[in-house]
């Protein structure tokens, strides 16, 4: 079976694309799909600083295609993706919120409640009053939740998954390895990672 890992922040348009078509992608190719949630603005501030650069200083008819091309995409998919007024978001705790979802067994609810709120929704998620209900909605206790969060392994391993995309060679959000190695990013890759877990399942 080929494992496929999923390397992820919600508060990214293109991630949610990709992970509205991530499960059933691995359920066709038969992979293990390996939730890995990070914090891109992390990733950002460390490597890829472009990225603040280019809302700074934006090309308008780049930005107006860019607008269009999510539009698109979005429809594609069969899913709404509006325009927060809170942007960039401070998903910092959303994310640690992963780690307490993973380990209940609830991960894909509760980064879809995230992702919904988010970016559906236009809810700012990185307020306690819009976590805690999306957190028991994906039937999380939201005392417990907001406590595990807090917990200094919780911060720890977001860190962690954050720097192991680093130095595995990843820059953004979202980044896919098929089998360990093989790196793919963008939502729009998803026909190329579906090709290659093909192949290593043969």
């Amino acid at each position: 079976m080929p494992t496929l890992e999923f390397f992820f922040d919600c508060s990214s348009p293109w991630t949610y694309l990709a992970f509205h078509g991530i499960e059933d992608l691995a359920a066709d190719a038969g992979a293990d799909l390996v939730w890995k949630p990070i914090l891109v603005g992390g990733v950002f501030n460390s490597i890829n600083s472009s990225v603040y650069e280019q809302r700074a200083n934006p090309t308008p008819v780049k930005l107006r295609y860019y607008a269009k091309d999510l539009r698109d995409w979005a429809i594609r998919a069969g899913i709404h993706i509006g325009s927060p007024p809170v942007f960039p978001v401070n998903s910092v705790k959303a994310m640690r919120g992963c780690f307490v979802a993973l380990d209940a067994g609830l991960l894909p609810a509760y980064a879809r409640a995230v992702f919904e709120a988010y970016w559906g929704e236009l809810r700012d998620i990185s307020q306690p009053d819009v976590l805690g209900p999306l957190a028991a909605a994906a039937g999380l206790d939201p005392a417990t939740f907001f406590e595990a969060i807090e917990e200094p392994t919780t911060k720890q391993r977001l860190r962690d998954t954050t720097d192991e995309l680093m130095e595995r060679g990843g820059f953004g959000s979202p980044t896919m390895f098929v089998d360990r190695d093989d790196m793919y990013f963008g939502n729009d890759r998803l026909v190329l990672v579906r090709d290659a877990l093909l192949r290593a399942a043969e």
